[in-house]
């Protein structure tokens, strides 16, 4: 789906506030309404749009350990490691990436001691891992939509 200037303000103002109301898109991207509406509508009806989410602080939430986590994994199992750490609580976020490592992933739990037992009783326990490489997070910043 192509795209135009006025679909990617509505992401946009969507990114900064997924709960602005129909007439607030309206108003910041300056059509009708009925137009954001439709064009809401068509984008999640084509895949642009796959949901509305909310973001918390971390720590705030209780999850006092953070960090980035590298994974080689066998090929060939990919999608069943994929499975497999998705059903994970404290994975994040899974990234397939090309280069030194197969996987990236962001992994929060409540302190240093479950964040061990994610990574080296849940993670590493998955057949196709073949190594991982823990880096921790010593302080987040948001990411910060431009005004």
């Amino acid at each position: 789906m192509e795209l135009d200037e006025t679909d990617r303000a509505i992401i946009e103002v969507l990114r900064r506030d997924a709960r602005a109301s129909m007439t607030t898109i309206a108003e910041a991207v300056h059509i009708s309404r009925a137009g954001a509406h439709a064009r809401v509508k068509r984008m999640r009806e084509r895949g642009v749009i796959t949901g509305f989410t909310v973001r918390t602080d971390p720590v705030s939430f209780g999850q006092h350990a953070s960090a980035y986590v590298t994974l080689s994994v066998e090929q060939p199992a990919w999608q069943e490691a994929r499975a497999r750490l998705m059903r994970i609580p404290e994975v994040e976020h899974i990234a397939l990436v090309g280069g030194e490592f197969d996987v990236l992933l962001l992994v929060r739990a409540r302190d240093n001691r479950d964040l061990r037992r994610v990574v080296l009783e849940e993670v590493q326990a998955i057949p196709a891992v073949r190594t991982s490489r823990t880096l921790l997070i010593f302080e987040d910043f948001p990411n910060i939509p431009a005004a």
